[in-house]
């Protein structure tokens, strides 16, 4: 994997997060970054106070701070992982992580800014957001986003000419493209988090503009729904990767004893989670945890009688299945002596084999055309 990369006229050593994933042929920026960092530095050098949203892996940030001008760069990301590469890639390159703030998706915006950079994120209605949040900051800061000239939809600047100035494209240059707009201090109210009625229960689900599946029940967790365990035993649960929290929330329903920590490395993920327990199970809240975290990094080992899980098989436009084996080995770590994986994964996945290999043993509790619901045991 190349991890040097040729930023504003800088070599940097860049490593993608999480560090230990199999697939080492992901790099931790892009051609949308290097346009990004060329075309600032070229035109905006005296910008001091940068606004940097979505920057995956800290490429960004790094670059900003990688020449002689004295920046201050305020990195916002819902991805816990993010933040992690960001500071990592900092440390790597000799850079202060001083001049760097961090601040989670939910965090209101500073107004002290002279420059908005923003990485187009894949998901429309998360843009929306963030470019309402960029609505409400003082008239005419320069916002220059990028992404993948692919992915810039007429839908994108639309999108864009609703909540800021109209904008403006560049040339597409190595397949990225910048768009060019400013702010002009007339608030746009988002429209999230929005709220769905939970088919079958008489639960109302609130969901932020990131969380998967937002807008309606994913047919995967409603498949999983079907086998989630039962009972009045006291175990401690793990609903790994929650999302907005409906497997730990009926989980909850149907053991009132146990005790739930709800798990993602999405800001956005674990507000709505805690949302729906609140709304719903007020008096559940007192059996719960939540936590933003890399899958189960740094959990105590045989902490957990069993472990919940609809992996996903992607890192923002990467598919990638190292997110899922990080799961796997993580939870087999966590888990207590005769503790159990319950997972949920499109059949072509192939998570039979990948289980069987790491814990020795898995079976089948249910399918359909699309899904498989697998169950391992932790033995040694």
């Amino acid at each position: 994997m190349t991890t040097d990369a040729l930023l504003g006229g800088n070599t940097l050593t860049l490593h993608r997060f999480p560090l230990e994933q199999k697939n080492r042929s992901l790099q931790a920026w892009d051609a949308a970054d290097e346009y990004l960092v060329d075309y600032v530095l070229e035109h905006h050098n005296q910008a001091q106070r940068i606004l940097v949203l979505n920057d995956g892996f800290g490429a960004l940030s790094c670059a900003l701070l990688s020449t002689n001008a004295k920046r201050q760069v305020t990195n916002v990301s819902d991805s816990f992982i993010a933040h992690q590469a960001c500071q990592y890639n900092l440390i790597e390159n000799q850079l202060d992580d001083s001049d760097v703030r961090y601040l989670d998706s939910l965090s209101a915006l500073p107004n002290d800014v002279d420059l908005v950079l923003l990485k187009v994120p894949k998901n429309a209605g998360f843009l929306a957001h963030q470019l309402s949040l960029l609505s409400q900051l003082p008239a005419d800061i320069k916002v220059i986003a990028a992404g993948k000239a692919k992915e810039i939809h007429t839908s994108t600047l639309k999108s864009f000419s609703h909540y800021l100035h109209e904008p403006t494209t560049s040339l597409a240059v190595k397949k990225a493209r910048l768009i060019f707009s400013e702010t002009t201090a007339k608030p746009v109210t988002s429209k999230f988090p929005v709220s769905w009625p939970l088919e079958k229960t008489e639960f109302v689900l609130t969901n932020h503009a990131n969380v998967f599946s937002r807008d309606s029940l994913d047919i995967g967790a409603r498949f999983f729904m079907n086998y989630l365990p039962r009972g009045k035993k006291p175990l401690k649960v793990i609903d790994l990767g929650c999302g907005n929290g409906v497997i730990g929330l009926l989980t909850l329903q149907h053991m009132p004893n146990a005790r739930l920590t709800f798990v993602d490395e999405s800001a956005m993920a674990v507000a709505s989670a805690k949302d729906n327990i609140t709304q719903n199970l007020p008096e559940a809240l007192e059996r719960c945890q939540f936590i933003q975290n890399d899958c189960l990094s740094d959990f105590t080992s045989g902490s957990a009688d069993l472990v919940l899980c609809n992996p996903p098989f992607h890192q923002a436009q990467a598919i990638t299945d190292h997110i899922a084996w990080q799961m796997f080995v993580q939870a087999k770590h966590v888990l207590k002596k005769g503790g159990e994986l319950r997972i949920i994964g499109n059949r072509h996945l192939d998570y039979q084999d990948k289980l069987n290999r790491l814990f020795g043993n898995c079976k089948i509790i249910g399918n359909n055309k699309k899904f498989t619901v697998l169950s391992t045991i932790r033995r040694g």
